[in-house]
């Protein structure tokens, strides 16, 4: 049996503020979640200094930088950066219209996971609009490859995410994680990945201008002989293949609207979540909308039926 999908858009119950530091910038952040009507999708407003807003729509076409996070945007004046782990969080709770005012030039980092997002829109709760919720269902296989690294979709009865990373570190090596994406499965077995590192990158890293708010706080941190140097340990012993689908998820919600599938990935990141969500969309072969065909608000992939929408492009800008 496949997994249960919402039948109809969502938003947040009420506004909720978080605040942190930004992993790169080592800056304070403030972000505010506020409710959106149906069809506004997840809007991000960052607050310039001059009172002024840059806006972006959380969708494929708006990213900019892959190197070391997701960035929205181009210009680092009014970019923002390290969306994923929000991101993750939103989709993974099936958020489909959210405004996300941003005090500061990218997320909060928080303690490097998706939890502290999944706990603050579960304090304020979600909420049922009266308009479906349309799918991208992948109907043919879309594949990329770059050296060794490999991403693809493929059909699936469900919403899937099969990944596999290979490190060469005794510590990492190789470890995968399979399963059909849930909010249960979401939080219990994916929310609570940290963002990882090792120690022999730090002063490059910093030299570059990144992770000058990255501490043990908020990271994994594998030292020079290969173990973990957060006195806590691990949250789960495979916590870095788990960050990495987590990561995944949130990639691939830049498609403006949820895929039905199997996202298959092999030594991917960022950059190959993006572009593999770029070949699906820009393929209109590989896929078609669908939407529930009863007025339930929970419903399977199998029920499902394609729609015409002329001009439907969640994903564009």
């Amino acid at each position: 049996m496949g997994i249960e999908l919402l039948g109809f858009q969502t938003t947040i119950a009420s506004p909720v503020t978080l605040r942190g530091i930004g992993v790169h910038s080592g800056a304070e952040v403030e972000i505010t979640f506020h409710p959106a009507e149906a069809d506004a999708g997840i809007v991000f407003q960052r607050v310039l200094a001059n009172g002024r807003l840059s806006e972006f729509k959380a969708v494929s076409p708006q990213v900019g930088n892959t190197d070391l996070c997701t960035v929205l945007g181009m210009s680092p004046a009014t970019s923002i950066a390290t969306i994923e782990h929000v991101m993750a969080a939103i989709y993974a709770l099936g958020l489909d219209n959210l405004t996300i005012e941003v005090h500061g030039a990218e997320m909060p980092i928080m303690d490097g996971s998706s939890e502290p997002f999944i706990d603050a829109i579960e304090q304020v709760g979600v909420r049922a609009l009266a308009v479906k919720r349309r799918y991208i269902r992948v109907i043919k296989p879309v594949r990329i490859e770059s050296g060794a690294s490999w991403s693809e979709f493929t059909p699936y009865d469900g919403m899937r995410f099969e990944v596999e990373i290979d490190f060469d570190c005794p510590l990492i090596g190789r470890q995968a994680w399979k399963g059909d994406m849930s909010p249960s499965v979401f939080k219990r077995e994916l929310s609570r990945a940290r963002t990882f590192g090792f120690m022999r990158d730090v002063e490059r890293l910093w030299a570059a201008g990144y992770a000058l708010g990255s501490s043990l706080e908020n990271s994994v941190v594998i030292s020079d002989d290969n173990t973990v140097v957060n006195i806590e340990g691990l949250r789960y012993t495979d916590e870095f293949v788990r960050h990495k689908t987590l990561d995944a998820v949130g990639d691939l919600s830049l498609a403006g609207a949820p895929f039905i599938g199997c996202y298959r990935s092999y030594r991917g990141g960022h950059k190959m979540n993006a572009n593999a969500l770029k070949a699906l969309l820009s393929d209109p072969t590989a896929y078609e909308v669908v939407e529930t065909a009863t007025p339930r608000q929970r419903t399977r992939a199998r029920d499902m039926v394609a729609v015409a929408v002329p001009g439907f492009a969640p994903w564009s800008a």
